[in-house]
Formats: C-alpha cells, structure tokens, sequence
C-alpha cells in the first residue's frame, strides 16, 4: 500500500542561537522590533513537510508518494529523493520559481523562529488527485492554499482516506473552510497551539471535532499526545529524548510514523505511541531527515 504525501519540498537553512529569545525580544518594545541574533554554526538540510513525512514513513518501511514542487534548483532534491528509494512520480518541476526556503532559527529553549519563502510551493494544486488502487492512504500537510483546498476535494472525490494536517498553513483558513476540511478528512493532527487555533475558528471542542472523524491527535511536544475518538481523551505519555539536539522535523517524524501505523491497521493510540518514541529519536539528531528509526517499528 502507498500513501499519498501532499505538502512542500523545502531546503531548511537551520541557525541556532546561543541564547534565549526572551531575553533579547521585550514585550513592551514589540511595536518597535529591531533585534539581531548571532548565529555561529548554520547548515542546510532537506526539509519541507511533504519531503520528512516521506522520509520518515520510508525509514519505516512504507512506501510514501510525495506530491509536491520543486524550482529550478530542486534537481538536488530529486536526486536525494531517488537515492533514498522515494519515488518522484508526483514531484513536478517549476521552472520560474526557486524551491522553497525556510530559515529556521533555534534558541537554547528549542524556540524557534521561521522565516518561510513558498516559491513552487504556491503551483502545487497544478497536481491532481486520482483514483489509484494502490494509493490507499493519504495525507495533507502545509502546502499551497490552493493545493490543500483542492487536493482536500480529490481525496475525498478518488475515496482514499486523509489526515489532515494543516500545521503552520492553518491560519490561511478562515473557520467555514477549516470545517470543511474535518468534514472530508478521516483523521486530524494538530499541535496544541494549533488545536487552540482550529477550535477558535470552527467553533468545535476537541470532542466535537473527534465526533466528525476517526479520530483526532493533538501533540503536546515532550509530553506525548492526546488522542480523542467519538468524544473521548486519552493521553499517551511522551518518550524521553535520550539528548535533545534539534526539534526541526519531530512533528513530520511523528506524522510518518502515524501513516505507518494506519496502514498496518492499527489503532490511533498504538500510532501515537510509535509517533512518540519516532519523536525521541528525531530530535537527537541535527537536521529533519538524518535520523534512523527504532530497532522494531
């Protein structure tokens, strides 16, 4: 079975910052900002959402279908992809538009600040969603605003069953269109702070929108999940880091390991609890695709 992975390819230019930015930034100097953080080690990585879901639900041993663009300096994406067995048949080249870019700075509390560019990110919904039989599984994460509405409806429109996982694209949406989107997905995935934010928007509880799909998870970082089905919580405890070097990709790591689990069939708790211990391990290493996964997935 393959699952469908819509979302961005992107290079993550990661700095971290030998401080903290609650000392740096004062509250009552917002309406004024001008900072400047020195950054003394900087790298580059492949990321995007789409690209580390895929990696991790790989690593797993699943077969993920990244659907996603890429501009004219993506061939190096391609080719990583391609070496780490991922196929590419859904990655389509934009040839007036630079790959996306984030910048992602990272304090000493694991703070981060993101700056994002969307380049082909913005032309994915020129892809569309068909019907296959072996694409029994999907996901929607960040991607163009066009592309999550309208890949949302070929999802539903081929019957293949989604998570919707809007992440850090969620305030593009106003509350109608966010409900919507529960209404055609089968399973919701939100961190906290967006779990506030999806609730504010639509009206619903968490046990209202548990209701209206299979199920819901809301991450909570290091102390594990929740995990709601038909209106009821169940925590799942959060796996301690053996050291936390880098949280840039732990929510795409724990969204790969959700996917492996619905295709095994199994429950969203049993997901949640992979999803954590996969979490662990990511954030020990640099970078969002550079980690290797748990001796018995």
């Amino acid at each position: 079975m393959a699952a469908l992975i819509c979302g961005s390819l992107a290079f993550d230019t990661i700095m971290n910052f030998e401080g903290r930015f609650s000392q740096q930034i004062l509250p009552h100097q917002l309406h004024i900002l001008n900072v400047s953080f020195l950054v003394p080690s900087l790298r580059r990585d492949f990321g995007g959402c789409a690209g580390n879901i895929a990696y991790a639900l790989k690593q797993l041993g699943g077969e993920p279908l990244p659907m996603a663009t890429v501009g004219t300096d993506g061939q190096e994406y391609i080719d990583r992809l391609a070496g780490l067995g991922i196929s590419t048949e859904f990655v389509r080249r934009i040839d007036d538009s630079y790959t996306a870019q984030a910048m992602i700075m990272t304090d000493l509390d694991n703070n981060q600040i993101t700056a994002f560019h969307p380049g082909a990110m913005m032309q994915a919904h020129a892809t569309r969603i068909e019907a296959r039989p072996d694409i029994r599984l999907g996901i929607i994460s960040p991607d163009g605003r066009d592309a999550m509405l309208q890949h949302a409806e070929q999802f539903q429109a081929a019957g293949i069953p989604f998570v919707f996982d809007p992440g850090q694209g969620l305030p593009m949406f106003d509350g109608p269109e966010l409900a919507r989107f529960v209404e055609q997905a089968e399973w919701v995935t939100v961190n906290d702070y967006e779990g506030k934010m999806l609730c504010e928007r639509t009206g619903w509880s968490p046990a209202d929108i548990s209701r209206r799909v299979r199920g819901l998870v809301v991450t909570l970082g290091a102390e594990g999940c929740e995990v709601w089905i038909d209106g009821q919580k169940e925590h799942v405890p959060g796996v301690a880091a053996e050291q936390v070097v880098d949280p840039t990709g732990c929510g795409d790591a724990w969204r790969g390991a959700l996917l492996h689990g619905l295709e095994q069939g199994w429950s969203l708790a049993r997901c949640a609890e992979l999803g954590n211990r996969v979490g662990a391990i990511k954030v020990a290493s640099r970078g969002p695709q550079n980690w290797v996964p748990p001796e018995a997935a």
